[in-house]
């Protein structure tokens, strides 16, 4: 079966630094808000900051790093990156041991952590493809989406009983550990297969509008941007991708409010309605080389990127009790399942589409379009839920998102540039 391809040592070096990462920040879920609030005794103004300028401003101070990233060795980038995003979090647990933290400490570890989170990432996906072949990119992708998910199940009920056990800041721990630990692997690879010179990779620089390396460093830095907007379907991928994103993350703060309060949901209740749903991402991550091969990708695209979002509306019309919970885990399932389904098809056709050159720059536009919609829209989904409360607030969110399958790409603008296969094998 092509979802059980070896794609080689340097990959599997690679997913096992992606996965001890994953883990690692799936322990520490939350964990800065909560050292906020358990330690610091931050209020709910504090913890709105740090939940969503810290990464919005992080990814920010990102964006000027993209060009320089392109033009650098991607290995030593990511190991710094991780390095950094180490010794930022291991200050936290030190300055709390000698009583010496501060808000303005874990802000600071907030926006550094988002910043080399992105610039990583951003370096990822350019050794990404050094490492596999085109038509093996949906396949690791989905192999990152599924270990991101099962990161997502486990860890945070872990990450809590560890917080019970050892105190507020053992998670940081834990998560710094797992940064050293992706370093370590990341510089055990050895790095990947050459470019293949030829007429597609020729094609598709030449069909960008952004080829040129001209036009000084502002220039430089938006030329992921354009190339984003240039590109017809990486253009709707894009529009639709930021709108559904902030939508699905302004109803997580809202439901909350709305379980643990009106409802009266116990913690470990609202923690399974949670977690159980993450069962769903390894399914649909598993499953999507598989659906793509059937289907094509065009189709997959339209409807499961459909699929996504049509659930969200039943999170307004949550019952109290046990109903309540059912309904929430099964409406959540099915939101988890189509999104890890379609998350890695786009993930894989973002970098098919995106010139080596201009990798680190687009995957770092992309990054703070989608961090700049959520922080938008969970603030606007907040200002309305203090109007009107939180159903009619999450009535609107899965309302404006049935309009969203408008915006994904019509069929032929998803097709690979000339002499790149479609997801399939080589």
């Amino acid at each position: 079966m092509r979802a059980r391809r070896r794609l080689g040592r340097d990959f599997g070096l690679l997913w096992a630094a992606y996965a001890v990462s994953a883990y690692g920040s799936g322990l520490a879920f939350g964990a800065l808000p909560l050292v906020a609030v358990l330690v610091l005794r931050a209020g709910p103004a504090e913890v709105a900051l740090l939940s969503a300028a810290g990464p919005a401003v992080g990814a920010l101070l990102a964006l000027p790093l993209a060009p320089w990233v392109d033009r650098r060795r991607k290995r030593p980038v990511m190991i710094t990156a991780d390095l950094i995003r180490c010794a930022a979090l291991t200050s936290i647990p030190l300055a709390y041991a000698v009583g010496r933290l501060t808000f303005a400490q874990v802000l600071a570890v907030s926006v550094v952590s988002a910043a080399a989170r992105v610039t990583f990432g951003a370096a990822g996906g350019a050794l990404l493809r050094s490492f596999v072949a085109p038509g093996d990119l949906l396949v690791a992708q989905a192999r990152f989406e599924s270990t991101n998910w099962s990161s997502l199940a486990v860890g945070p009920p872990l990450g809590g009983a560890a917080i019970g056990l050892f105190g507020p800041v053992a998670t940081i721990v834990a998560d710094a550990s797992g940064h050293l630990l992706s370093a370590l692997a990341i510089g055990a690879t050895r790095g990947g297969r050459k470019a293949r010179p030829g007429p597609a990779g020729t094609a598709l620089r030449a069909a960008s509008p952004v080829a040129g390396e001209g036009g000084g460093r502002g220039g430089a830095v938006l030329r992921g941007w354009r190339h984003l907007l240039g590109d017809p379907g990486l253009r709707a991928l894009f529009l639709n991708q930021l709108l559904v994103s902030g939508l699905m993350m302004a109803t997580e703060p809202l439901l909350a409010v709305l379980l643990l309060r009106d409802l009266a949901l116990p913690p470990w209740q609202y923690g399974l309605v949670f977690a159980v749903p993450c069962l769903g991402g390894l399914i649909g991550s598993r499953l999507a080389p598989r659906v793509v091969a059937r289907h094509g990708r065009d189709r997959v695209v339209r409807i499961v990127g459909t699929l996504r979002v049509v659930w969200l509306p039943g999170l307004a019309l949550v019952p109290a009790g046990v109903a309540g919970v059912v309904t929430v885990t099964a409406v959540e399932l099915a939101i988890v399942l189509h999104m890890s389904l379609y998350s890695p098809v786009v993930a894989a056709c973002r970098l098919e589409r995106t010139p080596e050159h201009l990798v680190a720059r687009t995957l770092t536009a992309w990054s703070l379009g989608q961090q700049a919609s959520l922080a938008l829209c969970t603030t606007l989904g907040g200002l309305l839920a203090a109007l009107t409360g939180p159903r009619p607030a999450l009535a609107a969110a899965g309302l404006l998102a049935l309009a969203t399958p408008l915006l994904l790409p019509r069929p032929g603008q998803l097709a690979p540039p000339a002499g790149e296969p479609a997801g399939g094998r080589r």
